[in-house]
C-alpha cells in the first residue's frame, strides 16, 4: 500500500462499471491496475485512463493491488472469483455483481445463497474480507465529469471494512452510506432489477437511488 492512498485492482476493469470507476479513481489519485481476461485489452484500457494506470490480467492485478474490485457479471462471477482466490487472502474485497439473468433482467432473481455478495463470500471463504457496494449507480455516468445524485450502499460484516468502502464511494463523487451486514446486499442487488424497470417504464437516462434524512456527504 502507498503510503498515500491503496493501489486499487480492478477486476472486469475493461466493462462499462469497471472502467467508470477506474477512470474516477485515477482522477482522485489513486494508483489503479485494470483487471481483464485479455491483458492486452486491459493495457488498452489503461492508456486511455492515463494517470499512470496499469494494465494486466485479472489474476495479476489481484495480486498487484491492495483492494480488488469484482466488476463483472453474475454469470462470469464465480468463474472469476475462482481465478483470483489465491490472489486476495487478507486483502479487502469489493464485489459490485448483480444477479442479473437475462432476458428477465428487469425481475428480481437472487441466487440460493441469498445474494451474490453472498455467493462470493461463499467462493472465496470465511475468512475474506468481502464488502458489496456500487450496485445502483449507472456504469455510463461514471465516464462523465457530472456530478452523481446517486447514494451508494456498503455492505459488509466489518465496519472497519465497510468504512473504507464508504470512503472509496466518496472518493468518486457519491455518498456511501453504511448498510449494515453482507447479508442485506440482497436489497441493492434486487433494487437494480426494479431501477432497469423504472428506466425502461418511465425513459430515464439511469435512475439512481438516494436516502433521504441525510445531509452530509458527497452528491448531495
Amino acid at each position: 500500500m502507498s503510503a498515500d492512498k491503496p493501489r486499487i485492482g480492478i477486476i472486469g476493469g475493461t466493462g462499462a462499471l469497471g472502467s467508470g470507476l477506474a477512470r474516477r479513481f485515477a482522477a482522485a489519485g489513486y494508483p489503479v491496475v485494470i483487471g481483464s481476461r485479455s491483458s492486452e485489452k486491459a493495457a488498452e484500457v489503461a492508456a486511455v485512463i492515463g494517470h499512470a494506470a496499469e494494465g494486466m490480467s485479472n489474476a495479476a492485478a489481484a495480486a498487484a493491488a491492495d483492494i480488488v474490485l469484482v466488476t463483472v457479471p453474475f454469470s462470469s462471477q464465480a468463474e472469476i472469483l475462482s481465478e483470483i482466490k489465491p490472489h486476495v487472502s487478507g486483502k479487502l474485497v469489493v464485489d459490485t455483481t448483480v444477479p442479473l439473468m437475462p432476458p428477465k433482467v428487469a425481475r428480481v432473481q437472487l441466487p440460493p445463497e441469498g445474494s451474490a455478495a453472498m455467493a462470493a463470500l461463499k467462493l472465496l471463504g470465511e475468512g475474506t474480507r468481502v464488502v458489496s457496494a456500487f450496485h445502483n449507480v449507472a456504469a455510463h455516468k461514471l465516464h462523465k465529469h457530472d456530478t452523481i445524485h446517486c447514494d451508494v450502499l456498503v455492505f459488509g460484516d466489518a465496519a472497519a471494512d465497510r468504512e473504507v468502502v464508504v470512503g472509496l464511494a466518496s472518493a468518486v463523487g457519491l455518498r456511501g452510506l453504511h448498510a449494515g451486514p453482507l447479508a442485506n446486499s440482497a436489497a441493492a442487488e434486487a433494487l437494480t432489477s426494479i431501477l432497469i424497470g423504472i428506466n425502461r417504464s418511465y425513459k430515464v437516462d439511469g435512475a439512481g437511488i438516494r436516502i433521504t434524512g441525510i445531509e452530509t456527504g458527497c452528491g448531495s
